[in-house]
């Protein structure tokens, strides 16, 4: 909301914010640098406070400070002292320089106050040194480390958490959220991998300060099957204030598993269009934020076992901000005069006035306007400060007001030369510089003139001539008088021919992408320049920023017309040529018409649903003088995004019809439609799309597939399928209904499967022989209804047998391991699946596996982590099934072979022979240890090679006259590590290359 705020001297004019009038004799003080709010941090080494100000002023300025409204006695205090108008605090402490300071400059012509500035003093406590307790949650469940951040000033804060040492933070993802609003660390669903100690790391930016906390020890327990928990909402933004044009950010974080979504909107709207979902959901950002902004907002967070919602509510407000504002100025004494405030702000500003740093009372002389009006006295010079304020925040504007008196003078301002066409107006100003406001009157030469139907003086003084003909050039002279003397000043007026259109342009008519050329020409005074200035629709075309559609044509300096290319559909309209001197103008203007395409529809929206079709309406855009002949309906959804077109009913939507509807869609889905208009010229740009519009929900139409099963432990039937895609669930409360009997039994078994993902149901009963043969199908269902049922399906029930003794496994090297059972004794075994992941993953889900045939016994598993525990488990196989699965194995694998190769130091020649020599190679940390080197020898040019091994730094090898190429390397557990390569050439060359490549294991 807007409020006007005036203090009267009488009523004139308005000013904008804190500008300075030279005046010849100096100014007063304007502020160039004010104080601005301070933390100070109390650990601080630097012991002081600088609060900056700065005033422009002529003569310059004195300062002085105040704290809370109070004089500072800089020289009584030593904390205090004043350096070129900054206040500097000298060992600053919070019990005696806490609080809100303001700077005063004054010179003779007035004092200012600036803006209030706050000092205070930041900190930011240790945690506490006592032990944090352990937190136990079974896996599947979600869990909650609180942070609990000590005292700290002031409150903004930034939050991450550590992972058992310092610098390992944990990454945010889909399942794990810290609140900047509190600290606390969320896990949504907990899992093996969350096993560790957790510290809070709390930073203040203001201070540069950062603590963390005792490390919180998270222990999961393990649960098989791990259960699923419905989504549960724990972080909930508030209700919130934001200010106009502020960056907000509203939190919303849920705990469950399956790991549940994050979706937002706002209450009957949608949402702003300056918002980003981030944090995979959990964060919503207003930026900019606009009152329309203000609302009540919804963070909703499902999964397959539930869902939960949140609403609060966002209100907008507004600092103090000036609408209009005083500026410094001069006037004439007894001259009335305004000044005028006008601010905005939410809730509405107070507003306050100063002259020369105290406040305007209501008085006889300081009225409100409208009661009373009274002249500029000399007394009423000075600086006026205009204070707006509300609980955001304090907005100043500061003047001057000089009062002055003075006989006229047009030193400054002398009558002018003015020139005139025949026919017109001519104006002659008079602007002499004089207070109080001076008498003024005119002569032609020597006859005074006077107000007539042609001549008239205007208030200001300024000469009006009408009908201007040659018989009024000649010299004017304008005199001013007041009660502190007169002066005056003589110009003269010129008569020019007037300018005409001799050629005016024509209405055209184009299709889009031709030219077309608009004629213009004009007479004019031969002493003056003239120029042609082209419009459209009363905007002046640039001729060189579009060169590429419009082009001056010139024949001689009178003629201005214009070519114009490859129209396009906002070329047409009215244009305007001017013609103009420096003493008048003259225009004509014609018309275009532009053929092409239609325009966009306008007003798409819809008339009635359907299950499978939408009824859709609109009203045609412009036909850009070409009559529509058809429209083209398009829609899209989420799982297809492009646009693509619509079957509809009728086929052909004539180009004079304005409904139709779109059929052949499927029920419960949400679409976007527009719609396009065509004519003989083309297909126009589409309407503005009608967004999420969802077709009536029904029954499931489309039944799961790959039907299967088998495997399990004794006594149980194991059912799977693939789950229908989310576009075929045509309605709410989705899922499956397994029906099974025996292969000879006559009576099905059913039963209800509510998770829509689900893919797997097991049916338990100890009756069950093993391998029974079932018959099996499995159709959806949902709130309106059943679907059909899937194909028949055999499934075979578990066989016989307990889980089986764990498999044997050893490393090999780094990435290698081999695992070895004992052979299943059944002759209906088809093979074995080997299974294994690492520690920390999910057995269920997080897993690899191959398979090998029934003969074999034992198997090599490769692409593994160096130094990493894996677990792995083998069952097998037939054409029921998988069967139970072994106790898993615990295999380490080694650690990593070196990755220097061993740096080749020279060479000796023997004869026949030659002695080569490395270093030997120091391992990391985190690679194996040396065992021995390799060393493959080959003659140059030649395939075969020999490969030799050695405990040694050297080894003597043959050297043929062709010479050779050898390769060292390092072996450990790990394998083989990076190479060395060595040529030499016959007895007499040498060339080395080192290779930083691991190589391949050398068997």
């Amino acid at each position: 909301s807007r409020f006007r705020f005036q203090f009267c001297l009488s009523s004139i004019s308005r000013f904008p914010l804190g500008s300075v009038a030279r005046f010849p004799d100096g100014y007063g003080p304007v502020f160039e640098e004010q104080p601005v709010n301070t933390i100070y941090p109390e650990e601080s080494p630097e012991a002081r406070i600088t609060m900056h100000c700065r005033a422009r002023a002529s003569p310059s300025a004195t300062y002085r400070w105040m704290l809370d409204g109070v004089d500072i006695d800089v020289g009584a205090d030593d904390h205090y002292s004043v350096v070129g108008g900054n206040l500097v605090i000298r060992n600053p402490a919070r019990d005696k320089h806490l609080g809100k300071y303001s700077c005063i400059a004054t010179n003779e012509y007035g004092t200012v106050i600036s803006q209030q500035a706050s000092v205070q003093f930041g900190y930011l406590d240790f945690f506490s040194s006592e032990e944090r307790e352990a937190v136990y949650v079974k896996e599947g469940q979600g869990a909650v480390l609180l942070c609990a951040p000590p005292p700290h000033f002031p409150a903004e804060l930034s939050f991450r958490w550590m992972l058992n040492e310092f610098p390992f933070f944990i990454p945010l993802d889909k399942r794990r959220f810290v609140s900047q609003t509190t600290g606390n660390l969320y896990i949504s669903k907990v899992d093996r991998s969350d096993t560790g100690n957790y510290s809070c790391f709390v930073s203040s930016p203001s201070i540069s300060k950062s603590v963390f906390s005792k490390f919180i020890p998270l222990v999961p327990l393990a649960e098989r099957p791990i259960r699923k928990y419905p989504a549960d909402i724990n972080v909930k933004f508030p209700d919130t204030t934001a200010l106009l044009g502020q960056n907000i950010t509203l939190e919303c974080f849920a705990l469950g598993n399956p790991i549940p979504e994050i979706r937002w909107k706002k209450e009957n709207d949608n949402l702003p269009p300056n918002h980003e979902v981030s944090m995979v959901g959990a964060h919503l950002h207003l930026f900019n934020v606009q009152f329309e902004d203000a609302g009540s907002y919804t963070c909703e967070s499902r999964n397959s076992k539930g869902k939960d919602h949140h609403t609060a509510r966002l209100s907008v407000e507004a600092f103090p901000e000036w609408q209009e504002h005083i500026n410094s100025t001069e006037k004439d004494i007894h001259s009335d005069y305004t000044m005028t405030c006008l601010a905005s702000g939410k809730p509405r500003p107070h507003v306050r006035w100063l002259k020369n740093g105290h406040p305007v009372r209501h008085s006889v002389r300081w009225k409100t306007p409208g009661l009373s009006d009274w002249s500029a006295a000399m007394e009423d010079s000075g600086m006026y400060q205009c204070i707006a304020d509300n609980h955001h925040g304090v907005l100043y504007a500061n003047a001057e007001l000089r009062v002055i008196v003075c006989a006229p003078t047009f030193d400054l301002s002398p009558v002018k030369t003015v020139l005139a066409a025949k026919n017109s107006r001519a104006l002659i100003e008079c602007r002499p510089k004089a207070a109080p406001k001076p008498h003024l009157f005119w002569s032609k030469g020597t006859e005074l003139l006077h107000n007539s139907t042609r001549l008239r003086v205007w208030e200001d003084g300024t000469l009006e001539i009408l009908n201007v003909s040659q018989d009024d050039e000649g010299s004017y002279t304008c005199f001013a008088e007041n009660d502190q003397g007169k002066d005056n000043s003589t110009g003269s007026l010129t008569v020019k021919d007037q300018t005409k259109i001799t050629l005016a342009p024509s209405n055209a008519d184009v299709t889009v992408g031709e030219g077309t050329r608009m004629q213009c020409a004009a007479s004019h005074d031969t002493s003056l320049e003239i120029a042609f200035v082209w419009s459209l629709n009363g905007r002046v075309i640039d001729l060189s920023e579009d060169s590429r559609h419009f082009e001056r044509t010139s024949n001689g300096s009178s003629n201005g017309g214009l070519l114009i290319k490859d129209t396009q559909l906002n070329h047409a309209g009215r244009y305007t040529c001017m013609a103009e001197t420096t003493v008048d103008n003259v225009s004509a203007s014609a018309q275009l018409v532009v053929r092409g395409s239609p325009g966009p529809p306008i007003g798409l929206q819809t008339v009635s649903l359907k299950e499978q079709s939408v009824a859709l309406q609109w009203s045609h855009g412009v036909d850009n003088h070409s009559p529509i002949s058809k429209y083209t309906l398009q829609y899209r959804d989420a799982f297809s995004p492009e646009w693509r077109d619509a079957p509809t009913a009728p086929v052909d939507v004539e180009g004079n019809a304005e409904t139709a509807t779109v059929v052949d869609l499927s029920p419960w889905t949400q679409y976007d439609f527009r719609v396009m208009a065509t004519n003989t010229l083309g297909t126009g740009e589409p309407s503005a799309p009608l967004l999420n519009v969802t077709t009536l929900a029904s029954y499931p139409v489309v039944a799961p597939s790959d039907i299967r099963g088998g495997g399990g432990n004794s006594g149980e039937l194991t059912i799977t399928w693939t789950p229908v895609k989310p576009q075929y669930y045509y309605g709410d409360n989705f899922g499956y209904i397994i029906a099974f009997k025996p292969r000879n039994g006559t009576e099905w078994r059913k039963v209800t499967v509510s998770d829509p993902l689900e893919r797997r149901y097991t049916h338990k009963d100890a009756t069950i022989p093993p391998y029974t043969e079932f018959d099996v199908k499995v159709k959806a269902y949902n709130h309106h209804g059943e679907g059909p049922y899937s194909r028949l399906a055999s499934v075979f029930s578990a066989p016989e047998g307990k889980r089986r003794s764990p498999p044997r496994g050893r490393p090999l090297y780094a990435t290698d391991a081999v695992v070895g059972w004992d052979p299943v004794q059944q002759e209906n075994v088809a093979g074995y699946q080997i299974k294994y992941w690492r520690k920390g993953e999910d057995s269920g889900q997080e897993t690899k596996d191959t398979a090998v045939s029934s003969r074999e016994n034992q198997t090599r598993l490769d692409g593994l982590k160096p130094d990493t525990l894996y677990f792995i488990e083998v069952r097998a196989y037939n054409v029921a099934g998988y069967g139970p699965p072994s106790e898993p194995v615990e295999i380490n694998t080694n650690k990593a072979p070196p990755s220097k190769g061993p740096r080749i130091t020279g060479k000796k020649f023997k004869g026949q022979q030659v002695n080569i020599q490395w270093e030997q190679v120091e391992p990391l940390v985190n690679e194996s240890a040396v065992n021995f080197y390799k060393v493959l020898y080959r003659t140059q040019g030649q395939g075969a090679t020999t490969l030799y091994t050695t405990f040694k730094k050297s080894i003597d090898l043959p050297l043929p006259k062709e010479g050779i190429v050898v390769e060292v390397r390092a072996h450990s557990d790990g394998g083989d590590g990076a190479v060395s390569q060595i040529h030499i050439i016959g007895n007499y060359g040498l060339e080395m290359r080192t290779m930083l490549n691991i190589g391949h294991v050398l068997d």
